[in-house]
């Protein structure tokens, strides 16, 4: 058995690149019909406030011949949450919940005690090529609500906040920022923003977000600290009240980040806690089939000897 390993405490802040911010590039990765870039975690820094994972899907062509399917697996003590930029991504989980998710749509799956999911092409695009493009996220949960009850939320492109600032345009995908709250019900000390502009732009962060931030770039590209940082890479600052950086022109941004947590989170494969022993209670159960399970599906993934996991 390998070992589980720790990750995310608060006191983890010892980074190197520079006096003010961190970079991570986009590593990439194949997840059978479909390459992704992995952004979190990353060894030198394992979660930017409660945000433990961020895979970039895309962009890509889908054909009919690679459609994507992600069979059931399951997950522990987390949200995960799907934002798209292009394309659709139809979810069913153990709940019985069956929603599709299109461009500029929120979905948040809250796993807590456990819970059994897939993400599949729909019905309706399975014959023809489309543009897919988008983020997968984890969100470790509050030590008392990793055990809740599982819970699904969707948000219609329409219901998400939306505004003009400084020739800028914003919206809050989760949390709070700025003046603003999402309607999707996750603690308060978190943020996920997408940030676009036509014109070259400064924006000053620091002052106006709490906790944790990271800036990830997806097209386009910032310049801060005295360097260039373009498409691919997440920013990590190191000090809030150095966030400042110049945004260039046709730019989009996702800004993420929030408190961290006081007590480490270990994570094994798609299992989060703040509790070594729930951890390896849910990897034996789902190798004894013990998870709830997708109505009327018998996928399995099985859990992988190689598997998502990192030192502090």
């Amino acid at each position: 058995m390998n070992k589980l390993t720790a990750v995310g405490s608060a006191q983890k802040q010892n980074l190197s690149m520079s006096n003010e911010q961190f970079i991570i590039k986009e590593r990439s990765r194949d997840i059978g019909n479909f390459m992704v870039g992995r952004l979190l975690p990353f060894r030198k820094k394992s979660m930017i406030g409660p945000f433990v994972f961020v895979d970039h899907m895309g962009p890509a062509t889908i054909k009919p011949e690679n459609t994507m399917s992600v069979n059931q697996h399951p997950h522990i003590g987390l949200a995960t949450l799907t934002y798209l930029l292009k394309g659709a991504i139809l979810h069913a989980d153990s709940m019985g919940t069956v929603q599709e998710i299109k461009a500029g749509e929120v979905n948040v799956m809250i796993a807590g005690r456990g819970v059994t999911h897939t993400e599949r092409t729909p019905e309706r695009l399975k014959k023809v090529a489309y543009e897919m493009e988008g983020y997968q996220i984890w969100i470790a949960l509050a030590k008392e609500e990793e055990d809740r009850e599982p819970a699904f939320h969707h948000l219609k492109k329409n219901e998400v906040p939306f505004w003009t600032e400084n020739d800028l345009t914003y919206r809050l995908i989760v949390g709070t920022a700025l003046g603003r709250t999402s309607k999707l019900p996750l603690w308060s000390n978190l943020f996920l923003l997408e940030i676009r502009n036509t014109q070259e732009a400064e924006l000053d962060l620091g002052q106006n977000l709490d906790g944790e931030i990271g800036i990830l770039v997806n097209q386009g590209g910032i310049e801060a600290g005295g360097e260039s940082i373009g498409a691919g890479n997440l920013l990590v600052a190191k000090h809030r009240d150095q966030c400042s950086i110049r945004v260039q022109p046709n730019s989009i941004l996702f800004v993420l980040g929030g408190q961290p947590f006081e007590e480490k989170r270990y994570i094994d494969w798609n299992f989060v806690s703040s509790d070594l022993d729930k951890i390896k209670q849910a990897r034996t159960d789902w190798i004894e089939r013990k998870f709830p399970q997708v109505p009327n599906d018998n996928t399995y993934v099985p859990y992988p000897k190689r598997r998502l996991r990192f030192k502090k």
